[in-house]
């Protein structure tokens, strides 16, 4: 090809039906798995299954943490630093059976280390609150009710 040819395009060829189901299905359960598997809720996703008593929230921060921010409107306090703490998380599920627990600390981190540790233990049904309570859409970012 010489001057100004071109070069002929080769024709698109449309994807089969079978390849776009295919690659429509690996997205959405991509999604999903992201969307469910984090183990993570947003701080207005747990305000909203507290309202709905779907969910417990449980604030893991100390009591000097709790006097300076308020606590989440609907939360219990349990200060993951205390003696039993884990014997009192378990009696707090068998308390409220069929209900999720999410964890929420100051900013995420702690809640996250938590989790990962009870999951080894076998704790499956954890959540945290992303954010926390300080941390960027977090409780106190969002607005959200917090009592003394």
């Amino acid at each position: 090809m010489t001057g100004g040819e071109s070069r002929p395009q080769a024709a698109a060829r449309p994807l089969s039906r079978r390849h776009l189901l295919a690659t429509l299905a690996s997205i959405v359960l991509a999604e999903t798995a992201r969307a469910q598997g984090s183990g993570t809720l947003s701080a207005r996703e747990a305000h909203d299954g507290v309202t709905a008593g779907a969910l417990l929230v449980i604030d893991i921060r100390t009591p000097d943490e709790w006097t300076d921010t308020g606590v989440p409107q609907g939360a219990l306090r349990l200060d993951a630093e205390s003696a039993g703490f884990e014997v009192r998380l378990a009696g707090i599920r068998l308390d409220h059976p069929g209900k999720r627990i999410a964890l929420i600390d100051r900013s995420g981190g702690m809640a996250a280390s938590l989790q990962a540790k009870l999951a080894g233990r076998g704790w499956r049904d954890l959540v945290t609150v992303r954010g926390g309570m300080l941390g960027p859409g977090g409780w106190l970012s969002e607005k959200l009710p917090v009592v003394p």
